[in-house]
């Protein structure tokens, strides 16, 4: 156990029992540093920030503490496809090459934007080498991609794009409006909100951003399996990611290492700086809960709107669920357009108690989360990497859950 370690911010008396929980994730050893936040019907009723910036606990966590929160940037990302869709600027149902005409090569010309948005276009990974840190150049993975053929057939079945999901949604944004799906981002969500999220963060907000840290703290002992536990029956399927991981003639294997990063390349300027909107957001949890919670109130809060209902009712659809391709089939995944849709089948793939729920998770823990049908909006961020990879990580989840039974209480 670590010694008590301070939590601050506002929480509404009724949820005591989430600040209790928050308290414990750092006296546990669960965290480092990490922020919580609950909109409630347009209202920030929990804001909570504690822990700390570093391992050696030098610095305290800060009510404006921000810090990447890889994977949850791509419902950010998705969204703003979904504004342009609701402009009338992108056709979500017409091949991707009528905006972008090099995307046809390599057998891709029927591949539409519904597919890309639901991780159905076979496009998960470049198998071409690329160079080091190449990630950090927009054009030179745009080409790649234009480039690669399919991995399976296009629409039959989906697959995780972890890092190219957001290339390929970002240069739709840019032909269609000729600005970075960053800059638009900002213009449109952002700004109108007063969100505190960013994708490309600009070197003024480094002082305030923390490191990434992925390491064991203290003597956390291995969970234990039921023989219920879908975890178990997963453990298979991990197993075959693992060895396909170490083939380099696989998907598996040139979606995460091809192109090489540097070590800790998470913490650099050159990643904070490049877009890469599949993963690199950096953002408050607050931020996070606020642009959900316009969300779970049909587009609007404090009168102002970033989408209309019919608009989230499309994109919240779903458009594909079951075995996955990416991680071979061990993580359960629900998609509508470019969200993920809460999964009952598995406790972490459960966003909320309501099955309705939407958002993404991100490697490591991360999550944002709308529930529509009691106007939630939730985040989590945090410092601390988990063994998650795009679902809800324990501290969020115990949190959520927490939330709801207070909420169920009426008190």
């Amino acid at each position: 156990m670590i010694d008590s370690i301070p939590v601050r911010g506002i929480c509404e008396p009724r949820f005591h029992k989430v600040r209790d929980l928050f308290q414990h994730s750092f006296e546990s050893g669960e965290e480092i540093g990490a922020a919580v936040s609950f909109v409630l019907d347009g209202k920030c009723v929990v804001d909570l920030w504690g822990g700390h910036y570093d391992l050696a606990r030098s610095r305290e966590w800060e009510l404006d503490t921000l810090v990447n929160v890889y994977s949850t940037t791509k419902a950010m990302t998705a969204l703003c496809a979904i504004q342009l869709m609701e402009r009338g600027l992108l056709d979500i149902e017409a091949p991707v090459s009528q905006y972008w005409p090099e995307f046809a090569a390599a057998g891709k010309e029927a591949i539409t934007i519904r597919w890309l948005l639901s991780h159905r276009a076979g496009l998960c990974a470049v198998r071409a080498p690329l160079q080091r840190n190449s990630l950090y150049d927009w054009e030179r993975m745009c080409d790649a991609l234009a480039a690669q053929e399919p991995w399976w057939t296009p629409g039959d079945g989906h697959g995780y794009h972890a890092f190219t999901f957001g290339f390929l949604v970002g240069e739709l944004v840019r032909r269609v409006t000729g600005e970075s799906v960053g800059a638009f981002f900002r213009k449109n969500v952002a700004q109108p909100l007063g969100a505190d999220f960013h994708i490309g963060l600009d070197a003024g907000n480094d002082a305030r951003t923390s490191d990434m840290y992925s390491v064991q703290i203290g003597n956390k002992p291995a969970p234990v399996r039921t023989q219920d536990d879908p975890m178990r029956s997963m453990t298979g399927a991990f197993a075959e990611f693992g060895r396909r991981m170490q083939d380099t003639t696989t998907m598996q294997w040139a979606a995460f290492r091809n192109p090489t990063q540097d070590r800790d390349a998470v913490n650099t300027r050159a990643w904070r700086a490049a877009e890469i909107p599949a993963v690199n957001g950096h953002g408050t949890a607050r931020a996070l809960a606020r642009i959900y919670g316009a969300l779970a109130r049909g587009g609007e809060i404090d009168g102002v709107r970033i989408l209309q209902p019919q608009s989230i009712v499309r994109a919240t659809a779903e458009e594909c669920s079951g075995p996955e391709r990416l991680f071979c089939g061990a993580v359960p995944m629900r998609f509508g357009l470019g969200f993920v849709l809460s999964d009952e089948t598995h406790r972490y793939a459960r966003l909320s108690p309501n099955p309705r729920a939407f958002g993404h998770a991100g490697g490591g823990g991360s999550l944002g989360m709308a529930d529509p049908d009691h106007a939630i909006g939730f985040g989590f961020t945090m410092n601390h990497m988990h063994a998650s990879i795009v679902s809800a990580g324990a501290t969020p989840t115990v949190l959520i859950d927490a939330f709801y039974e207070a909420l169920s209480r009426g008190s």
